[in-house]
């Protein structure tokens, strides 16, 4: 009698068990932490969902700050996963095997960075050499580029902001060896893409720039051309990938050394037809070849 309540009991007990497990008691048993780039969080957080959903036992935090954000992170060893949206730099590369961090790269799609102007500036196109000189202060006033007679407000991402030295170096042609042009004085620094498309939102004379993605209906994007006598794109996935578009660029994802395990999965998944769709219905482009609606 003693040893079929004591069965009884142990019965109880593996049942309550299971059904703890099935609601839910060991999920969010296995972490990962992704940190850097605001340009493509959105994009991210789109695939940790859907991975999610196939995964229920993961938790997946994913943070911004930009891609230099996240190279610390990666370096100090505090994230799984570095987002960005520039190439690690050799400084970086350095610093990380001093600790004996091996930074892996993968390709993830391609962006095409919006010049944003608010919806009721009259400015619809730029050259990039008038890009240039209204970022470095050699033209101030939006008269000067066919619109009002206005002080230009030049809106900028902050210095760790991967989207900030693509922009610099792509556009102004500032680098670490060239010192001769600098950003202007009087420009705004915003904390991330979407802080700038606030401000271009409510301030009929600002100018900034953004990761394709963060474009909405509060804002206007300008056609861009190299030259006067080129030809005035907008930026649209079409016009990335056709290569027409002057300012794209391409996204990535670093790990430490060759990924392994979940983070190798949830890669695996990134790269994935589906996970590539996702990129595409993100406003970003994809590196797997998908329609372009």
């Amino acid at each position: 009698m003693k040893i079929l309540k004591l069965i009884t009991v142990l019965l109880i007990f593996v049942f309550f068990c299971a059904c703890m497990k099935s609601q839910g008691g060991d999920r969010h048993d296995i972490s990962i932490q992704i940190r850097g780039s605001d340009t493509i969080v959105n994009l991210i957080q789109e695939w940790v969902e859907k991975f999610v959903e196939q995964n229920p036992s993961f938790n997946i935090s994913v943070t911004g700050g930009g891609s230099g954000t996240g190279f610390a992170s990666l370096i100090n060893g505090t994230c799984d996963i570095t987002m960005s949206s520039r190439k690690i730099e050799e400084k970086e590369r350095m610093l990380a095997e001093s600790k004996n961090i091996e930074p892996v790269e993968f390709k993830i799609g391609l962006d095409g960075l919006a010049v944003l102007v608010n919806k009721n500036n009259s400015v619809n196109k730029l050259t990039l050499e008038q890009l240039r000189d209204i970022f470095m202060a050699k033209i101030t006033n939006w008269k000067e580029v066919g619109g009002e007679d206005k002080k230009i407000v030049i809106l900028s991402r902050e210095s760790n902001s991967g989207t900030h030295m693509f922009f610099k170096e792509h556009i102004l042609g500032i680098d670490d060896k060239n010192n001769k042009n600098e950003f202007s004085t009087q420009s705004l620094m915003m904390s991330s893409s979407q802080a700038v498309c606030n401000e271009v939102c409510q301030n009929p004379n600002a100018l900034g720039y953004v990761g394709m993605g963060f474009v909405d209906e509060r804002v206007k994007s300008v056609s861009v051309a190299v030259n006067a006598e080129s030809e005035y794109v907008y930026p649209m996935p079409e016009n990335v990938m056709n290569g027409t578009y002057p300012i794209s660029r391409p996204l990535y994802i670093y790990t430490n050394g060759e990924p392994q395990d979940v983070v190798k999965m949830f890669i695996d998944y990134a790269l994935s037809d589906a996970g590539q769709k996702i990129v595409l219905e993100t406003d970003f482009i994809p590196i797997r070849k998908q329609s372009v609606k």
